[in-house]
């Protein structure tokens, strides 16, 4: 009998990963596909404060043969690409390229690089004032619709680094890069809002504090008759009778940081009184005044606090000796003590990082030409986009206290295709998008708002 010899063989099952990426084609070919679909929808908010209607009348445009694009198209494709974080007139030339640029600014083909440096000198020092006028009105309708009637100016200057030979950068104040030409604008925030009320673009040899007179009556000019009491809040750069004089005329109270030459010295001489409760805080109140004050006679309010000990020889011996550190204040607040004065003072500090804000994510200062009132409009219209960027998310309570970058990144830098059909434009993003829920609320609060 033959043996039937069968041999069963085992399927193998395991699956072998593929050591590669797949790399597919790739080319420059699609059309209508925007990066910005989030300025769709910040254009509602532009529209319903008439932003665009107000600076077309006020700055209408004259056509010649050679006129291709109007003064609004120009202003507006610059403050939509400082809102995306879009610096550099040759990079706002290339986002005047994106489809949903053009349809939102109705334009027929991009603006080019010389347009949009010829358009901003043509307007000139007349367009910078005008424009000047009109941001200040806008902050002050905005202002009176919070229904606020008591606000905190925080006062501050800030240099603007420049890197050529453009009009009106000159040496000055400069701690980040001594030497270096700048510009040397000065703000100022209301503190309750974030909003940057008011700034003038100054040249860099020009001192924090000047002007400072001037920039304010501008300020109580068009602040709204609802407002009933104001405090001012500064730095040690705008130590100045002539402003305290002025601060008590409009009655406003204030608190400003002393700066005197002799002041350290001035301050080890006085009689301090250790603060009860605590173990290295002292303070003191004396009067002082300058020949520059006319004979005017104001008290000044000083802190000292240990800073470090350091060791030092006395007759062979090794000590350990305090090292102090002094602030000194002037303020027409006479009810509050030294420590409460200090404590206001410290807040200010976030006006700080407004500024920063400004020029690093809504690029103020970082696009120039080589004319000095066409970087004027292009300083106001980056802090112009600050604002737009804050009131719009002012009454949202998730949105209000995010800087102005993280929201750019997740609303605002959405990939989208637009779509025709017949006169209907619609854009399409990508529906698994990771923000999608926060992205629709937002819209629906804009809509709403």
């Amino acid at each position: 009998m033959n043996t039937l010899n069968i041999t069963f063989q085992m399927k193998d099952t395991k699956k072998k990963s593929n050591s590669k990426i797949k790399v597919l084609k790739h080319s420059f070919s699609a059309g209508n596909i925007t990066k910005y679909s989030g300025l769709n929808s910040i254009g509602k908010f532009i529209n319903r404060q008439s932003i665009m209607q107000d600076l077309s009348k006020l700055f209408p445009t004259v056509f010649y043969n050679a006129t291709k694009f109007t003064n609004i198209q120009i202003l507006m494709s610059i403050i939509l690409a400082f809102l995306s974080g879009i610096n550099r007139i040759s990079r706002i030339a290339n986002f005047t390229k994106d489809p949903l640029i053009q349809t939102l600014l109705n334009l027929e083909k991009p603006i080019n690089e010389n347009a949009i440096s010829n358009g901003l000198k043509h307007l000139g020092q007349k367009g910078a004032r005008l424009l000047q006028d009109y941001l200040l009105k806008f902050n002050s309708k905005q202002l009176k619709n919070t229904g606020l009637k008591s606000i905190t100016l925080d006062a501050d200057s800030t240099v603007s680094i420049t890197y050529g030979n453009q009009e009106g950068a000159e040496k000055g104040f400069n701690t980040t890069k001594k030497g270096a030409k700048s510009y040397h604008p000065l703000l100022v925030f209301i503190s309750e809002l974030k909003m940057l009320y008011h700034t003038w673009f100054r040249t860099g040899s020009a001192y924090t504090s000047n002007g400072i007179t001037e920039f304010l009556k501008e300020v109580k000019a068009y602040l709204p008759n609802t407002i009933e009491h104001v405090f001012f809040r500064a730095d040690s750069g705008f130590f100045s009778g002539a402003l305290f004089d002025l601060l008590e005329s409009f009655g406003w109270s204030y608190l400003v940081k002393v700066k005197l030459k002799n002041l350290k010295q001035l301050l080890e001489n006085q009689e301090w009184t250790k603060v009860e409760g605590k173990s290295n805080i002292w303070v003191c109140e004396f009067s002082y005044t300058t020949k520059s004050w006319n004979g005017k006679t104001r008290k000044l309010k000083a802190i000292k606090t240990i800073k470090e000990y350091v060791e030092k020889d006395f007759f062979g011996k090794k000590t350990l000796v305090p090292v102090y550190q002094y602030a000194c204040y002037i303020s027409s607040f006479e009810d509050k003590n030294t420590v409460e004065l200090h404590e206001i003072y410290k807040r200010r500090s976030t006006s700080e990082t407004w500024i920063e804000e400004v020029k690093s994510q809504l690029l103020a200062g970082k696009t120039l030409t080589n004319d000095f009132w066409a970087n004027d409009i292009l300083w106001q219209l980056s802090c112009f986009a600050y604002n737009i960027s804050i009131l719009m998310r002012s009454n949202h309570k998730k949105l209000k206290k995010q800087e102005h970058k993280t929201f750019r990144d997740w609303f605002i830098l959405v990939p989208g295709k637009l779509i025709k059909s017949g006169r209907i434009i619609e854009i399409k993003m990508y529906r698994d998008y990771y923000y999608k829920g926060n992205w629709l609320d937002f819209e629906s609060f804009l809509n709403v708002a």
